[in-house]
């Protein structure tokens, strides 16, 4: 089928997943030669990031129309805040940092550029728009988790994050959310099919920002 809203908005983001699959970030963790003070400060970004994240799935729930799909990102946000923020626990200790600490780390341009556009949306928008702009983290997620499981890494730190987001079930969880896309794309007009486009568009660019931060370990200029 060529004309569900997912092959549209694909279209948008095909670059950006090649670019990131080409950052040195990300072939740093193929090869084992990112440093451990560059991925250090990715997981800190990340739990910042995963806060509002849970906050942005919860707000779709709140505009869904169909009960599954409520419970679904009631479901997906408990997730971002539980055991994605386990295994964030896990390898901050392997990397000589607590949870206390990650949490008292300032929240880097980046980080806080992304989140404060997904909760704009999300407050501001419709629940299509919403789907569109939470969607790029699902779905350019699991797209680089396949691309580093088919490649490994041969540092173990590296390889735990990569099974979380290369495996089945994260490839299932985005599906549904992709069935949603579809769903709510097939029903929306041409207006909302645009502003989802452009949501979808933006935050996929964020996906790249937040990786290119991590590897430029960004700080605020002044």
């Amino acid at each position: 089928m060529v004309n569900r809203t997912r092959d549209a908005l694909w279209d948008q983001a095909a670059e950006i997943y090649r670019r990131i699959c080409a950052h040195p970030f990300i072939t740093g963790l193929t090869d084992g030669s990112l440093s451990h003070d560059r991925f250090r400060y990715y997981i800190v970004q990340d739990t910042h990031y995963l806060r509002a994240y849970a906050r942005a799935l919860a707000g779709c729930a709140f505009k869904a129309p169909v009960e599954a799909e409520v419970r679904m990102f009631v479901e997906h946000a408990g997730v971002a805040i539980g055991a994605e923020a386990e295994l964030h626990a896990g390898l901050l200790t392997d990397l000589g940092l607590d949870g206390s600490e990650a949490a008292a780390s300032p929240i880097a341009p980046a980080t806080q550029a992304y989140t404060s556009y997904l909760l704009a949306v999300i407050g501001s928008g419709s629940y299509a728009e919403g789907v569109a702009a939470v969607l790029p983290c699902y779905w350019i997620y699991a797209k680089v988790g396949e691309h580093l499981q088919r490649r490994g890494s041969p540092e173990p730190l590296f390889q735990r994050w990569i099974d979380m987001y290369g495996g089945p079930e994260f490839q299932a969880v985005v599906e549904a959310v992709l069935a949603v896309a579809d769903r709510v794309g097939e029903h929306a007009s041409p207006t909302e099919r645009g502003l989802m486009r452009r949501h979808f568009h933006t935050t996929a660019r964020y996906e790249w920002m937040f990786f290119d931060a991590a590897y430029r370990m960004e700080d605020w200029p002044v």
